[in-house]
């Protein structure tokens, strides 16, 4: 008497294949993606803050880079003036927070044309400051007439201070204060230091091209 095998349903490889994905298998590549997913992200958010951090620094150099031409300009071409012929002094009031004198070039005016510059620092909160600069031309040393431009230079800054290069001979002094009416020259050039907002030590000197005229 012969007896029959039969393949009973659901055994072998062949049927378990195609039976499907187990519950565990599933959870495991959700899980394996969802890593993935956590690593592709994580790696494109630093890209993207770096890429924004790399912009707002280069705009802000390119910003500071500007406004330090801009002040050089106007310190390069300060100039002995004097409100008539038979004056012996020049105009020149400079102060350790504040400077106010007259420069032979005119940024309103398209660089021609004399114009009086004022710097100045305006206290903040927390110790904090701004400093600016005003050009007002033509130049009316009395206050009137002429039109006023202002431009805020740096905000949030602290220590600042501004100092001017006494020559005489070989000797050469800082002063922090500068009176044209008693000197009857210009500095030799003008230093500007302060720290600002994000705590970096800024100093920029800026020569007075016309000084030896003034003497």
């Amino acid at each position: 008497m012969r007896t029959r095998s039969r393949a009973v349903a659901g055994d072998g490889p062949a049927a378990r294949a195609g039976a499907g994905f187990t519950l565990i298998e599933v959870v495991l590549a959700l899980t394996i993606f969802a890593l993935m997913g956590a690593v592709l992200y994580g790696a494109f958010s630093l890209a993207h803050t770096a890429v924004e951090k790399s912009e707002k620094s280069f705009s802000r150099n390119q910003k500071a880079r500007s406004i330090g031409d801009l002040l050089a300009t106007y310190i390069r071409s300060g100039y002995p003036y004097r409100e008539s012929i038979q004056e012996q002094t020049i105009y020149f009031a400079g102060e350790r927070e504040r400077l106010s004198f007259v420069s032979a070039y005119s940024h309103a005016m398209g660089g021609r044309g004399m114009a009086l510059i004022a710097i100045e620092m305006e206290n903040g909160a927390n110790g904090r400051a701004s400093f600016s600069l005003s050009e007002t031309a033509p130049v009316r040393l009395d206050g009137g007439g002429g039109q006023r431009h202002n431009l805020v230079i740096q905000e949030g800054v602290r220590d600042f201070q501004l100092a001017y290069l006494d020559v005489e001979g070989d000797k050469e002094n800082w002063e922090e204060r500068w009176d044209g009416k008693e000197r009857r020259r210009l500095p030799r050039a003008l230093r500007m230091s302060f720290i600002d907002a994000e705590g970096k030590e800024v100093r920029w000197v800026f020569p007075f091209m016309l000084a030896v005229l003034s003497q």
